[in-house]
């Protein structure tokens, strides 16, 4: 059987939510040698490393932990300003091939614009050279639910049912959104 590297121990150990003193105890490895080999200032035998995946991957699949939103999410989230006007916006979804995007006023989330609201506004009877130069900030949704990376994937999914997307964030700062493409990617 084929095993990650060795540093991928811990990245598993804290998605499952476990602290290196449970894992010794369900392993039966002792809480200093995962300690070193998670530093990597030992080299483990290979039959530790067995025990050690073959631990989690036990854990794992009887955990109710499961994954969480760090897990799907991806870096440098792309998002539009309050300010743009809708021209940018329609420019971007293009460009990107993403429906909807979170609005931002600097470092701060404050709506959202989608496919769904442009097209509502086309349906209203506004013309194409009206939509290019609105403000987002007047056609603007909702702002997009904010959650922790440590937040678990089946809260991300139930938040989905009222929202397009989730935002993740990291000490205060948007750093990822989450569409249900992504979540469908992990099947």
């Amino acid at each position: 059987m084929r095993f990650p590297p060795e540093s991928e121990i811990r990245k598993m150990r804290t998605a499952l939510g476990l602290t290196q003193s449970e894992l010794a105890l369900e392993s039966g490895i002792s809480q200093s040698t995962i300690t070193k080999i998670e530093t990597g200032n030992t080299k483990a035998s290979y039959e530790t490393v067995v025990e050690l995946f073959e631990t989690l991957e036990r854990i794992g699949k009887y955990s109710k932990i499961g994954r969480t939103a760090a897990d799907v999410a991806s870096d440098s989230p792309i998002t539009v300003n309050v300010d743009d006007g809708l021209r940018v916006v329609s420019e971007l979804m293009r460009k990107t091939g993403f429906s909807q995007l979170p609005v931002m006023d600097g470092d701060r989330p404050v709506g959202s614009i989608s496919e769904r609201i442009i097209l509502n506004l086309i349906e209203q009877g506004m013309s194409m050279n009206e939509l290019r130069n609105t403000p987002v900030r007047t056609v603007m949704g909702e702002s997009f639910p904010v959650v922790s990376g440590k937040t678990l994937l089946s809260t991300v999914a139930l938040l989905m049912n009222d929202s397009d997307a989730v935002l993740v964030s990291k000490k205060g700062k948007i750093v990822s959104v989450i569409t249900s493409t992504d979540l469908l990617k992990l099947i």
